[in-house]
């Protein structure tokens, strides 16, 4: 399951020296946003955002704490790395231009795994219409580490922070939560039976769904454009990325309001459904501290209430109220539970 298996061609980094590497991971990536106005070649790229505002957002990706090459294909993994990013940027209610990307590699890593790598790399790119403007490469004593950062633009008016919500405000979220996770918990289910019997395939046709929201998630880069339609602007937006209690409640510490959340109207996936019930896991507990879903969170005033109800892209999961009515899960039962924070945390390792 280590990565020297998977290709038996191996090209030594040290073949092409550091600006080889960069010129040869490079040599694909086309520039399509007007903003850029000098990429990759030189110290520093150059941007002309004229009359925009700039958002800026980075991430870091560690073998071992973030990802685990043993079942994430590393075409996967550069796509997801700059997924992560572009949802940041998304979270701003602002649109993805730019990324760069740094790279740092032990010496287990051929040539042939990077260019996979970048493969996913320059695909997310290209879907998501982002220019790749620079980066840097170094040595890692172990493992692999992805640094990318990720530039936007938006109209002053458009740009959303977390510190809007009102105590009057819906909240709002897009897509289904929770299937990250469990794609994640299948992997690692699949991992453990293979180490002890590796002649064992696993047959992952029932689990696509949610393998996939965990190896090849999307950033919700379309949400801008269906809110602008339904003239809509959200009071706060954060994207789920550690988990909904989590967003939910920097929020509400951000926008110094309360918070009710019900637990009936949180959208799941059936097949969602389904693998926590054969795992034997409370389906709730999952929906609300998975993470890793790139999902919207939001809120809208009252009195978007018709704009936006009934429509398929969005479910309306609660309500702020005043700061001192507290953060609260309503559940089926009508009990109400104060909302803690137990989604990825990356300083628990």
């Amino acid at each position: 399951m280590m990565i020297e298996d998977k290709n038996p061609n191996r090209t030594s980094l040290s073949e092409l020296g550091e600006f080889g590497l960069i010129e040869h991971l490079t040599k694909d990536f086309t520039v399509k946003n007007d903003s850029t106005f000098k990429s990759i070649g030189d110290d520093g790229a150059v941007l002309n955002f004229k009359t925009k505002k700039v958002i800026i957002s980075t991430d870091l990706l560690i073998e071992g704490v973030h990802f685990d090459l043993s079942y994430m294909p590393l075409r996967h993994l550069g796509y997801k790395a700059v997924v992560v990013n572009i949802s940041d940027i998304c979270a701003m209610n602002a649109k993805a231009t730019q990324i760069t990307v740094s790279v740092a590699v032990s010496n287990r890593f051929p040539l042939e795994a990077l260019e996979e790598l970048f493969d996913g790399i320059n695909l997310a790119s290209k879907f998501y219409n982002v220019d790749v403007i620079g980066g840097d490469t170094t040595t890692s004593q172990k493992g692999l580490i992805i640094s990318i950062t990720a530039i936007g633009e938006a109209d002053e008016e458009e740009i959303v922070y977390r510190n809007g919500a009102k105590e009057t405000d819906l909240l709002v979220v897009s897509g289904d939560l929770g299937s990250a996770y469990m794609g994640l918990q299948i992997l690692e289910r699949e991992k453990q039976v293979f180490q002890a019997n590796p002649n064992n395939q696993p047959d992952l046709d029932a689990y696509t769904y949610l393998i996939e929201r965990q190896l090849k998630p999307e950033a919700r880069h379309d949400i801008k454009n269906m809110l602008a339609i339904l003239e809509i602007k959200p009071t706060s937006m954060i994207d789920i990325s550690d988990g909904l209690s989590s967003e939910i409640i920097h929020i509400c510490k951000q926008s110094k309001v309360g918070c009710n959340l019900y637990e009936e109207k949180i959208p799941v996936d059936p097949q969602f459904i389904n693998v926590c019930e054969e795992f034997n896991i409370d389906s709730t507990t999952i929906a609300i501290n998975g993470g890793e879903d790139y999902e919207l969170l939001f809120t809208i005033a009252m009195d978007d209430f018709n704009k936006i109800k009934g429509n398929p892209n969005f479910t309306i999961i609660g309500h702020m109220t005043q700061e001192s009515e507290g953060i609260h899960l309503i559940t089926r039962s009508n009990t109400k539970i104060p909302l803690k924070a137990r989604g990825w945390n990356a300083l628990e390792i």
